[in-house]
């Protein structure tokens, strides 16, 4: 390796990362040995690129401006190493992907482990979580997400489906509250919420005339986890707001039963994004195939 390249990569992945710590698990290698490369890389210069404090890393006035440059050299490669690999038959190397918790088990992981026996070269990194992660900065290929996506220049999205959505209980909560009329009785039934952060999220539900209505039923119970919404109903807990093929099972066995379809619900839309760029790289574009083909199978599931 050329040594003027010596130490760059590592250097960009730390102030992207925002400390040692986060670019050496990135890299799966120790913060020790990330600072260790950064320090040879500060000496070698002549530099101090970054002010490390005991809270915070900060860069310096040469740290920016070297940054700055280095970034533009790395998305170079990228894109160059990305030109020669569009034109190899086996797809290879590791691909990272982040999904929603439960959708990413769920619906995403099985699409995943199909991929990689189809592509022995190939492993997959996931992550799954419903924070909202960032491609460039967080170092993944792709992000499956649901809902609305926002503008963003660097990003190309592909549409998946829609993600139907549902109310149900169980048989036995049915029978001892009875069945709502409409949405002013379904507002004044208990319910069991997804919530995060001390806020629950609205049912989105359509009235006679076709517009989305948010409805706020009281519940005692909140869950930021929809597995655990949907065995809650079952056990007798109230109604619950869940995704389609997650009520699939639930419905077919009987645990539990449909108070309102999807064509009363409003539903979400499903997206997969990639960084921008000419060149897509093989292992993106096996992934992206395979989403684009399965997603909307199970997407159909009810």
């Amino acid at each position: 390796m050329d040594d003027r390249l010596r130490g760059v990569a590592e250097f960009v992945d730390v102030v992207d990362a925002g400390s040692f710590a986060a670019a050496g698990e990135r890299l799966g290698v120790t913060r020790s040995a990330i600072a260790k490369i950064v320090d040879r890389l500060e000496q070698r210069l002549g530099v101090r690129l970054l002010q490390r404090t005991t809270r915070r890393l900060s860069l310096t006035d040469e740290g920016h401006a070297y940054y700055d440059q280095c970034r533009r050299v790395m998305a170079e490669l990228g894109a160059a190493e990305a030109a020669l690999d569009a034109g190899r038959r086996e797809p290879s190397g590791r691909l990272r992907i982040t999904a929603p918790v439960l959708f990413g088990r769920q619906c995403v992981a099985p699409v995943m482990l199909k991929l990689i026996e189809r592509y022995p070269l190939l492993d997959v990194e996931m992550s799954f979580s419903d924070r909202v992660a960032d491609l460039v900065e967080d170092g993944f290929d792709i992000a499956v997400r649901i809902g609305a996506l926002p503008d963003h220049a660097t990003l190309v999205g592909r549409r998946l489906g829609v993600q139907r959505m549902g109310i149900c209980a169980s048989p036995g909560w049915l029978e001892r509250n009875g069945q709502p009329s409409g949405l002013a009785e379904l507002g004044s039934l208990v319910g069991v919420a997804y919530g995060r952060g001390g806020q629950s999220m609205p049912w989105r539900v359509l009235g006679a005339d076709g517009e989305v209505q948010e409805v706020r039923v009281a519940s005692r119970l909140r869950y930021d986890d929809l597995q655990a919404i949907a065995d809650a109903a079952a056990a007798g807990a109230g109604l619950a707001w869940l995704p389609c093929w997650l009520m699939a099972p639930y419905l077919r066995d009987g645990r539990l039963a449909l108070v309102m379809d999807s064509n009363s619900v409003q539903g979400a839309e499903v997206h997969l994004l990639r960084s921008q760029s000419r060149h897509i790289p093989s292992k993106v574009r096996v992934a992206v195939d395979a989403l684009v083909e399965e997603i909307p199978r199970v997407l159909a599931r009810i």
